[in-house]
């Protein structure tokens, strides 16, 4: 058995283990309001350091998990030092180059340290546009020296696609993956392996729940802690618990004749993955460690009748919907605190509906962009039930053109734009009954009609898409749309 875990280079400086220790549990934890204590935390750590785990994952919201890794880096002050990933998720709101330093600089003065080695970025509705100047400003953060790399953390495939396409560096994307949850193995892999970036997998264990503890065991009647409370909505979404049964004994098969246990063969299927630089293990400090055995994940390797064996069983299994990350923004909420509607109801919108004056049937929207007050027009406007929506494009501030050349990415943020405004005037994106697209070359329909198909797939407005040729400036695409609210 290998005395280390493998390990891949991300990138300068960031040569890191394929075996990241998760401290998201430190919050599960305190959630009773006693604080660890951070040296016996950072005892912790270094024990894991130690025994060549030395790549740590936490957030700014996971409890005093940064403060506990900040004590950890100050005993290794010399490279090479163990590496702390950390995550920024701020409410939606305007992210001006004031509001993110002081975000980045709170992750300093927590760590301890003068330049953050990953910094992963969340965002909860892609509807307020203000995650790409976080990004942005992040990025000239970055170049100033305090941050290492910039990654972000469960956004899917069509969002990480503007993100790229309007120049901002992803190194990394940090998303649930595991033998339930296969969303990571479909186009966020694609797009990956296209782009150059590497995902980060969480839940590859489903807090504890792929492992031989489970195997054949009834379901539970209740469950004490936030990470199992979690994975088990993932195992509801996926079929239940016959299916999960099912999933298990697949990976039991296969762990008995590698002679390893059923979690090395759930991680190894994982870390197989060409776009997975590594997989997130959680960590229950002073708990239950299982550094010996989570190492023989790099003692075999999967081979074809293996996968198909996983595949036979998956079979079985619902598809847990949607994309990486959707279980945080739309139902079914698959998070450890269920549904989060009341959350994202309370979140700031990026528009403000206004009446129209002498006129109190109608409401209406503005976008902010250069060309409504000249052209004497709003980005939508309500009367009684319906909801009309201006050509959009993918203009962002007041006349900044989002992902240029890119007609996929553009049509993505478009979306977004009319979701918001449609939010703002009391609608829903379900309440759209028609689109029409006008594209730049009608070649490119495939990309802006997948990203028309990703919002609309359930809801089939009535659609009409044309070559306009020329658009303005290097918008290759504008969309427009009505909706009626019931």
């Amino acid at each position: 058995m290998p005395a280390t875990p493998e390990r891949v280079d991300l990138g300068p400086g960031l040569w890191i283990s394929r075996l990241v220790c998760g401290l998201w549990q430190v919050a599960d934890l305190e959630k009773g309001g006693v604080t660890l204590d951070p040296e016996r935390g950072a005892d912790a750590l270094d024990a894991y350091a130690q025994a060549g785990f030395d790549t740590f994952d936490m957030a700014d919201h996971y409890g005093s998990a940064e403060l506990i890794a900040g004590r950890l880096l100050a005993r290794h002050r010399a490279a090479p030092r163990p590496l702390a990933f950390t995550k920024w998720c701020p409410e939606p709101g305007p992210m001006t180059a004031d509001v993110v330093r002081r975000g980045v600089q709170e992750r300093l003065g927590r760590l301890g340290v003068d330049r953050v080695d990953l910094l992963q970025f969340h965002w909860w509705s892609f509807e307020h546009p203000a995650w790409l100047d976080a990004l942005h400003e992040m990025a000239r953060l970055r170049d100033e020296g305090l941050i290492g790399a910039i990654g972000v953390t469960n956004f899917d495939a069509a969002h990480l696609a503007v993100a790229l396409a309007d120049g901002v560096p992803v190194l990394t994307n940090q998303v649930s993956f595991s033998l339930v949850d296969r969303r990571a193995a479909g186009a966020l892999s694609d797009l990956c392996r296209a782009k150059g970036v590497k995902l980060l997998a969480y839940g590859t264990l489903c807090g504890g729940f792929l492992s031989d503890k489970w195997l054949g065991k009834p379901e539970p009647a209740s469950i004490p802690d936030w990470s199992r409370s979690k994975y088990k909505r993932f195992i509801d979404a996926a079929g239940g618990w016959a299916v999960f049964q099912g999933i298990l004994r697949a990976a039991a098969d296969i762990a008995r004749k590698h002679h390893v246990s059923l979690s090395n063969v759930a991680t190894r299927w994982v870390l197989e993955h060409e776009a997975v630089a590594a997989a997130i293990i959680g960590a229950r400090l002073g708990e239950s460690e299982h550094r010996a055995d989570n190492l023989a994940a790099f003692v075999f390797a999967l081979d074809a009748e293996d996968r198909a064996h996983l595949e036979d069983a998956f079979a079985a299994a619902t598809p847990i919907p949607g994309d990486c990350g959707d279980e945080y923004r739309r139902p079914p909420y698959l998070t450890a605190s269920g549904d989060l509607s009341h959350h994202l109801d309370a979140l700031p919108s990026i528009f403000a509906a206004e009446p129209v004056p002498g006129r109190p049937d109608r409401l209406r929207v503005s976008s902010g962009s250069v060309w409504e007050p000249i052209a004497g027009y709003s980005r939508a406007v309500r009367v009684k039930d319906t909801i009309r929506i201006s050509g959009t494009t993918a203009t962002h501030g007041g006349s900044r053109c989002v992902a240029p050349g890119d007609p996929g990415a553009q049509a993505t943020y478009i979306l977004d734009k009319i979701a918001a405004s449609i939010s703002a005037l009391g609608g829903s994106i379900e309440d759209v009954v028609r689109t029409r697209i006008y594209l730049r070359d009608a070649a490119m329909w495939e990309p802006v009609s997948r990203a028309h198909g990703r919002v609309f797939g359930a809801v089939k407005p009535a659609n009409t898409l044309v070559q306009a040729g020329a658009l303005v400036g290097d918008y290759e695409v504008e969309i427009e749309a009505e909706a009626v609210v019931d």
